[in-house]
């Protein structure tokens, strides 16, 4: 390739050493442990104790990915972060905590948010900033997430959300590295939906007193149950489709040739429903063996991406010359692809 291309470097994650198992999660939420498994779709999900703390996942999760590569820390020129908000302290920079707690002590750093789709906002970042700056060669991002706190298992107006548990993960990317190019990617919200689903008790216009706490306001709730449910259903196949068709012109335009969806090989999707995993399977032509859905694990939020390749890798289901799509969402709402040509690009 004459053009200049960001690359994937090496991948790490971190989970917690204790979990909550589909059986715990009926028991807590009262729905049968068979609905759980086949139609949540999880066996198992993260769940820290006390003294594991979102950020510090990162960092762990950091650490991972280092291990795996030659690359000096000190050689990291920016680090995204994509711990969540609920994390060590808030008005904090997670970034710069996790820069030095991994030895990155020529990075600067900051924080992105954008729910579950964060991962892959970053990747578009980081790939803009690189090519946009001459001195920019090295990013890493990286975080941790602990937003399963957040969630009521006695309320089914979120059962979508009971996947929700912890950890961390981070992905090193280098200019011109020769493997494994970020190509195309797209990201579209709708508004519409931005105050459906929120923590009532958690900011500014109402803290989180003991009063709301005793009120189960320190949790995730569906303000307009039905309004979310119907505009969801609605859009997001098509504005997941939206995203995927772009990134696939865009990255088509790099590769030099034209792209379709029959074109990919691998499917990198967050944590969903068993069935809208297999639909989106089914849209792109991809049979099971050509993804891996996140049961043993639960939803991690945008780690989910980054916990698949690693997944993937372990399981010889992504190899060298596959192009793979990542997908995914956030509340908000917003949607997101990214295109990626695994192994070696000539």
């Amino acid at each position: 390739m004459s053009q200049p291309s960001v690359g994937i470097v090496s991948a790490g994650m971190y989970t917690p050493e204790t979990f909550m198992t589909a059986g715990d999660i009926a028991d807590s939420s009262g729905l049968p442990e068979w609905v759980v498994k086949e139609k949540l779709g999880i066996e198992k999900k993260y769940m820290p104790d006390s003294g594991v703390h979102p950020n510090q996942m990162g960092a762990w999760a950091a650490q991972d990915c280092l291990s795996k590569c030659d690359v000096d820390p000190k050689e990291i020129d920016v680090i995204l972060c994509n711990t969540e908000e609920w994390r060590e302290y808030l008005l904090w920079t997670s970034g710069i905590n996790l820069a030095h707690e991994i030895g990155a002590t020529n990075a600067w750093a900051m924080d992105l948010h954008m729910r579950c789709c964060t991962s892959i906002g970053a990747l578009k970042t980081a790939k803009s900033i690189m090519l946009e700056d001459p001195d920019i060669n090295t990013v890493m991002i990286a975080g941790g997430y602990n937003v399963g706190d957040f969630v009521n298992l006695k309320d089914h107006d979120t059962s979508w959300m009971f996947n929700i548990g912890a950890g961390g993960s981070a992905i090193l990317l280098k200019k011109n590295w020769p493997e494994n190019h970020v190509l195309g990617s797209h990201i579209i919200v709708d508004g519409s939906m931005n105050l459906h689903c929120v923590i009532p008790s958690s900011g500014t216009k109402k803290h989180p007193t003991d009063e709301a706490v005793k009120n189960n306001e320190f949790y995730f709730k569906l303000l307009e149950p039905e309004a979310m449910k119907s505009r969801l259903g609605e859009v997001s196949m098509d504005n997941w489709f939206k995203c995927i068709d772009k990134s696939l012109v865009d990255s088509g335009k790099y590769l030099n040739r034209e792209l379709t969806r029959e074109s990919v090989d691998f499917l990198n999707m967050i944590h969903v429903k068993p069935s809208a995993h297999k639909d989106m399977l089914n849209r792109l032509f991809l049979r099971e063996t050509q993804s891996v859905y996140l049961s043993e694990y639960g939803h991690t939020g945008e780690h989910d991406n980054v916990i698949v390749i690693i997944e993937s890798l372990r399981q010889g289901k992504l190899n060298d010359g596959d192009l793979m799509m990542m997908v995914g969402a956030g509340v908000g709402y917003v949607w997101g692809a990214a295109c990626v040509q695994w192994g070696r690009v000539s």
